[in-house]
């Protein structure tokens, strides 16, 4: 069921709120048991599919970097491919801070991870909505800094066929069919890409299946709809680089210890969508969904350790559900309940060649969440919105470790309250003030959550707030600008290096992130548009664990101090249309002390043309990474670096076919 209802670059949603809009976003039907978050949250950004729909990329996290204030997390390691993130957190998997939602359905996995992202690739997106900050009361567990919820299509009866041909041995077919016939709707998509990678050993096929069934009631009382989603890649590994000089010097070359290293990774989704009206007053909507995910990967990660086997299983069932009551335009009151039981399993062997030499973890795993919220829309005078909101969650279940015989609680984490507030204030026609207060938690990932130590932990707990300004000076420029502060009491990291034998998070302490965020979209004249986004961010160490004091003031690994993104769309003739874009980040320190230096800086600019050959054909050329920049991800873990190179520059042809 879609979550979105607006069109346009500057759609009717955008003048009373403090939403952007980038790319044509087309009308769909709107979930009517819950408030839509641009009316409620005051930092929205969505993302029309026109933005995405023709990118052709290895992985679904690199449709982001289209996306204002994100940070990506290249690791370009077989199917673990990287991630995004935004607000002063990296995506690298230590602190998984962002909510991903597909359709509505939560769809991280239990360390907070998205290996579900790619089971949505990009001819399939209908939008993209980002919510930044602690003050959406909707989602609990993984919303640390905010959520993200890719919306796919659903009804029409168009048909798409894609074909892409391009560099590193680069196949990949995309096609979507919808039927929509009196109260029943329709929607298949199929995927498939085989590339060779970038460098050697790194060649990955990857199969996608999407479907979904609806049926709307004759008289609009409820809706209801089934959907599937099912994602496979087998792939190769060609492991980091110790040294920034070797990567630099050979960056398409694998390195030999990685030369058994690979996986495979499934994803599957099946989810039912209810919502309905009760009368002019209340609306509804209920969701249950079950996530399968398994991970089988080989992986080295330097020369002086051991290759690994690490398997995952995991398997989500969840219940969501929302009513609201909207007596008049002026007041709004919405609540929810949400619920999800994980069953999950993580072992690990220590191999030589994919040779199993030795169990180093067997664990057996529950973790249960349940959550409760309520929040009000009022709107006493014109031009003013408030926003209180509360949220409740709690924590269950129980870690058995194989191995030792052993058997863990979750730490006893209480009720864990979050309060939230958004205020919003039209100041004339052109301006919109905003501000939110919010409150989000954190809880460790792996064993991390489990009373494995004789000392009790509570949740990490998360408070940000924000203050900006929405401007539309003039009917083709919108804008926005924020500063954004978010403080956590005692937040944790996993260590990703771990072997299985040791615990899986280490304590940061105290921490304090803080920025500002510059964004602007232009469309001067039907064939123009362009946007820019701009964003300041640092993450440090506000007061240092006891067992590490050289961090405290310092900061936290991974997070580069700026992000960029821009581009610009021109329609030349009614035939011929050329598109720029790039986006850019500065570099970072690879651990918290600070000491070992900066690195994963990049601006990557890209160029692209499509050829409108008649009403249903197009072809269309991209060239990505014009200028052919080096530039590497790099970490630091447990004694050992790591680099992988980003791709060159490549070049993709494709041909739409729309039927």
């Amino acid at each position: 069921m879609a979550l979105l209802a607006c069109t346009g670059q500057a759609a009717a949603l955008e003048q009373d709120d403090a939403v952007l809009t980038l790319g044509q976003v087309q009308v769909q039907a709107a979930n009517r048991g819950a408030l839509p978050a641009h009316k409620v949250i005051t930092s929205v950004d969505v993302v029309g599919a026109d933005q995405v729909r023709d990118q052709h990329v290895d992985n679904t996290w690199e449709l982001f970097g289209k996306v204002p204030g994100m940070q990506l997390t290249p690791f370009r390691m077989g199917t673990v491919g990287g991630s995004f993130s935004f607000r002063g957190f990296n995506a690298e998997g230590r602190i998984n801070a962002v909510k991903l939602l597909i359709d509505g359905i939560p769809s991280n996995d239990n360390a907070g991870a998205m290996p579900y992202l790619d089971a949505v690739m990009s001819g399939d997106i209908a939008a993209i909505e980002v919510v930044r900050g602690t003050n959406d009361a909707r989602y609990g567990l993984n919303a640390i800094a905010g959520d993200v919820n890719l919306v796919t299509r659903t009804g029409g009866n168009e048909g798409r066929l894609n074909l892409t041909l391009g560099s590193y041995g680069t196949r990949e077919v995309q096609l979507s069919k919808g039927f929509e016939s009196g109260p029943w709707t329709q929607n298949y998509f199929l995927g498939w890409r085989d590339s060779d990678g970038a460098r050697d050993h790194a060649d990955a096929v990857k199969r996608n299946f999407a479907a979904k069934w609806g049926y709307n009631a004759q008289d609009d009382r409820w809706r209801a709809l089934l959907s599937t989603r099912y994602y496979r890649n087998d792939a190769r590994e060609p492991g980091y680089f110790s040294t920034y000089a070797l990567a630099k010097a050979t960056p398409r070359d694998a390195v030999s210890y990685a030369a058994a290293d690979g996986g495979q990774r499934q994803t599957a989704q099946t989810a039912l969508h209810l919502d309905g009206r009760l009368g002019q007053a209340w609306t509804w909507s209920g969701k249950a969904y079950v996530n399968r995910y398994t991970n089988a990967r080989f992986v080295r990660f330097s020369q002086t350790g051991s290759q690994q086997e690490r398997d995952n299983d995991e398997t989500q069932r969840g219940l969501l559900a929302t009513a609201t009551w909207s007596p008049s335009g002026m007041f709004a009151l919405e609540g929810g309940a949400d619920a999800q039981w994980q069953d999950n399993t993580a072992r690990r062997w220590r191999t030589a060649s994919q040779a199993r030499l030795a169990l180093t973890r067997d664990w057996d795993y529950t973790l249960d969440t349940r959550g409760a919220y309520l929040q009000a829309v009022l709107q006493p005078i014109e031009g003013l919105k408030l926003v209180p909101a509360y949220r409740i969650d709690r924590v269950d279940g129980a870690l058995h470790d194989r191995i030792t015989g052993l058997r863990y609680d979750t730490y006893g984490y209480g009720t864990i309250r979050q309060p939230k507030f958004s205020a919003s204030y039209a100041l004339n026609e052109a301006t919109t003030a905003y501000a939110n207060w919010g409150r989000t938690f954190q809880i460790g990932a792996g064993d991390g959550a489990y009373r494995t130590t004789v000392h009790d932990l509570g949740p990490s707990i998360n408070d940000g707030w924000e203050a900006g300004f929405k401007l539309v000076p003039t009917p083709w420029l919108s804008g926005r600008v924020a500063y954004w502060e978010q403080r956590a009491s005692g937040e944790v990291a996993t260590v990703l290096g771990a072997t299985g034998t040791g615990s899986d998070v280490t304590n940061v302490g105290r921490t304090l992130r803080r920025g500002w965020d510059l964004q602007a979209n232009l469309q001067p004249g039907q064939r123009w548009s362009a946007w820019f986004a701009y964003s300041r961010q640092k993450a440090t160490v506000a007061e240092a664990a006891p067992d590490a004091p050289l961090t405290e003031g310092r900061q936290i690994e991974n997070v580069p101090r700026w992000l960029a993104s821009a581009g610009v769309d021109w329609q030349v003739t009614d035939r011929v249309k050329l598109s720029a874009w790039g986006n850019g980040q500065g570099d970072y320190y690879l651990e918290r002390t600070n000491t070992l230096g900066r690195y994963g800086s990049y601006a990557l600019a890209n160029l692209g043309a499509t050829w409108t050959l008649d009403a249903r054909n197009e072809v269309s050329l991209q060239l990505k990474n014009v200028t052919d920049r080096f530039y590497v991800y790099a970490w630091y873990d447990s004694g050992s670096y790591g680099f992988s190179p980003g791709d060159g520059r490549a070049l993709y042809a494709s041909w739409t076919w729309s039927f």
